[in-house]
Formats: C-alpha cells, sequence, structure tokens
C-alpha cells in the first residue's frame, strides 16, 4: 500500500490508462441510454438496492463514474473498502441517521460537535432521538436499541480530541461515526481504530479552495449499501462537478495540511503569549489537555483553534471587524485562514447553557489557519487583538 501522499495524487485513478486520460474525465450526464431493456432492469435493480456500480448507469441521482472516482479516492486515503459522497456534509449526517433509525431506536453522541450536527440530533427531526453523554460513560449510555455513536474528534469548535479506539471499546458491537472533518486522512484514520464510519464535511480541507459543497461517509461494504439506498431515495446526491474539484483537491491535500499545520503552530504559541487572549485551546500546545493523542491517535495537531479573548463578546466582534487578510466568515479547511465566532454563528442554535457546557463562551473564536506566510497572518491577528484592547480601554 503506498504512503498517503502518494494515494492522495493517484487514488480514484486507476481507469486511466484504460480510458487514455491523464485529468480525471467530467461526466455531467444526467441520465444515461438504456439500449438493452434486460441490462437496464437489472442495472436499476442493483444500484437502488445499493451496489456500488452497475452495468448501465440508469440516471445520475442513482451513480455517476466521476463521483465514484472521487468516493474511491476518499475510500484508500482512510482504508475503507468504500465510501459513499453526497452533496453536503450535512446530508450525509442526515443519510447515516436515517440508516441507523432503521438499525436501532436512538443514538449516543458526545457534545461539542458541529451546530447544526447537534441541531440536527437534538431536534429528532429524522425520527431518531439521541441521548448525549460523555466520552468516558458512553459504556452506560448504551442498550440493546442503540443504533450508533456519534462523536467529532477534533471537535468543533473547542479542538476537544477523543480517543476514538477507547470508544469503539466502550461500544462493542455498536457502530461508531467519528466526524474527522478538522483531522482529514493526512493526520487521522478513525477507520483503522474502529470506527465503523468515517464522516466529513467535504467543503472544507478536502475541497480547500472554499469553491464547493460535500460530504462523504468513508465505511465498509455493508453501511456504504445503506447510505447508497438512503442517498438514491433522498436525492442527496453529490454534484459531478463538486465531485470533480474534491478529486483534484485530494491531490495537493497533505501539502496543504502540513502548510497550514506548521503555520497554526506557531500561530498558537504567539497567541498564548498576547496579552488579549484569556486561553487556547489548540491540541499542539505542550500544556493542551488533548496534547497526549497527538502523535498516537493523530500525526499532528493540525491547523484549528480557538482563543478565549478578554471582553467577551464585544470584544470578539472587535477582532473580527478588525482582521483584514483573515476573512471573518464560517467554514474551515481552505487555503485561506478564516477566523468566526461559535456562539453567534455555527453554534448559534445552542441555547447558552448547552454552549456553555461545551466550552462556547461569548468571547471564544475559532480560527482556521491558512498557508499564506505566518508572518503576515500573525501581524493580522495582532494588530486585530490589540484593535480590541483599544476597544476594552475606550
Amino acid at each position: 500500500m503506498h504512503h498517503p501522499d502518494t494515494l492522495g495524487v493517484h487514488a480514484g485513478r486507476e481507469d486511466f490508462a484504460e480510458l487514455g486520460v491523464h485529468a480525471p474525465p467530467l461526466d455531467l450526464s444526467t441520465t444515461y441510454p438504456v439500449r438493452d431493456l434486460d441490462v437496464g432492469t437489472a442495472s436499476f435493480d442493483a444500484l437502488v438496492g445499493g451496489k456500488a456500480s452497475a452495468e448501465n448507469p440508469i440516471y445520475a441521482r442513482l451513480h455517476n463514474p466521476t463521483v465514484a472516482r472521487f468516493e474511491q479516492a476518499l475510500a484508500q486515503l482512510e482504508g475503507t473498502t468504500d465510501a459513499v459522497a453526497f452533496g453536503s456534509g450535512m446530508a450525509a449526517l442526515s443519510a447515516c441517521l436515517l440508516a441507523a433509525g432503521q438499525r436501532g431506536k436512538h443514538v449516543v453522541a458526545v457534545r461539542p460537535v458541529y451546530g447544526t450536527s447537534d441541531h440536527l440530533l437534538d431536534s429528532g427531526l429524522l425520527g431518531i432521538p439521541v441521548r448525549w453523554t460523555r466520552a468516558d460513560a458512553i459504556a452506560d449510555a448504551i442498550d440493546a436499541d442503540t443504533a450508533m455513536v456519534i462523536i467529532e474528534t477534533p471537535a468543533n469548535p473547542t479542538l476537544e480530541l477523543v480517543d476514538i479506539a477507547a470508544v469503539a471499546r466502550a461500544a462493542g458491537d455498536v457502530p461508531v461515526l467519528v466526524d474527522s472533518t478538522f483531522a482529514t486522512p493526512v493526520l487521522q484514520q478513525p477507520a483503522k481504530l474502529g470506527a465503523r464510519l468515517v464522516m466529513h464535511s467535504a467543503t472544507k480541507f478536502l475541497g480547500g479552495h472554499g469553491d464547493v459543497i460535500a460530504g462523504v461517509v468513508a465505511c465498509d461494504a455493508d453501511w456504504a449499501a445503506s447510505l447508497r439506498q438512503m442517498r438514491a431515495v433522498t436525492g442527496g446526491l453529490l454534484h459531478p462537478l463538486g465531485a470533480y474539484l474534491l478529486h483534484r483537491g485530494l491531490q495537493t491535500l497533505s501539502l496543504r495540511v502540513e502548510r497550514a499545520q506548521a503555520n497554526a503552530v506557531e500561530i498558537a504559541r504567539r497567541l498564548v503569549a498576547h496579552p488579549a487572549v484569556a486561553s487556547v485551546s489548540y491540541p499542539g500546545l505542550r500544556e493542551d489537555v488533548n496534547a497526549r493523542l497527538v502523535g498516537t491517535q493523530m500525526r499532528g495537531p493540525g491547523s484549528l483553534m480557538a482563543f478565549d479573548v478578554h471582553g467577551g463578546h464585544a470584544a470578539a466582534a472587535r477582532v473580527m471587524a478588525s482582521v483584514c487578510l483573515a476573512t471573518p466568515a464560517v467554514s474551515l479547511g481552505s487555503v485561506d485562514t478564516l477566523i468566526q465566532h461559535p456562539a453567534g454563528l455555527t453554534h448559534r442554535t445552542l441555547d447558552e447553557a448547552t454552549q456553555r457546557a461545551c466550552g462556547i463562551g461569548p468571547g471564544l473564536l475559532r480560527l482556521s489557519v491558512g498557508i499564506e506566510h505566518v508572518e503576515d497572518i500573525w501581524d493580522d491577528l495582532r494588530c486585530a487583538l490589540d484593535a480590541s484592547m483599544d476597544s476594552k480601554v475606550a
């Protein structure tokens, strides 16, 4: 098996020699001619039943070769047999919950997770309730009706790390879903630690350029079949152009992650020393409570961090208003640096008590460090932090 750096460049391109191409073909067809009705009927049954491919693709909601190549590539990077791509990360999670609902009566989940994921789980909108618990209490929360355990590590937005192998042991036969968006397969491969499903908001690092919305779940063949069935009937498909951009993005994923991570290590160190900053949560800091899982579960600390500023909401708002190089916007994992306010944006749907319990305060900012020159990133942040202090004094 090749190194992940090599897989990112070559995975999902196994048929290129036969096709006589060097760049991934982009198939935008919505429908495919059915010359042989018997073949068409058999293909339809196979695809609706959850098969990865068939002799005739029939209709793009059932199968698209451009999407399939990205799925094959991501599965190789995650070390799973299959992957299923969707039109967004939330479409991917929704499909997982709908499939889980066929296997049990509730899910068990650990906070914090992405705010919209939390909202979907807590609302029970898809008909499957959630039991919130701590990572060290999963075994007590599980019973015979538990369909799935859901964790996010590193967690959004606080960067808490959850021991995936320990969760898998506690879950036993109950499948574990890990949202690994912050880590990417470059830094973490949950399936090798016992997770059955590995989910990514592919919008983030996998795409890496802020120009595609997508989700993907790497998993075994059994779960893949269920997820394809859900995708087929709910229409949660990924557009071929999005798959093309994602497949292309995988070629530079390792380089982008490594450069952004190197920047983040230095930025976190400097944030700790700035007088406007009350605390920094970043697994790359030696004193961080999560540092023990870096170098074991994760190959590196990544490029996301959260930091609290003195002065609460007003100071945080002033920082966001004062940055010039960084973009004050939600999302993450792009080549450029992004900064956002979880309590007011990504986790706005959580009530204040839940926000506090998850470590999300009014002065918390989440920073997604990009690949710009580190000194330029720091100069921008330092000036914005200085401005927040000037505002506080005034």
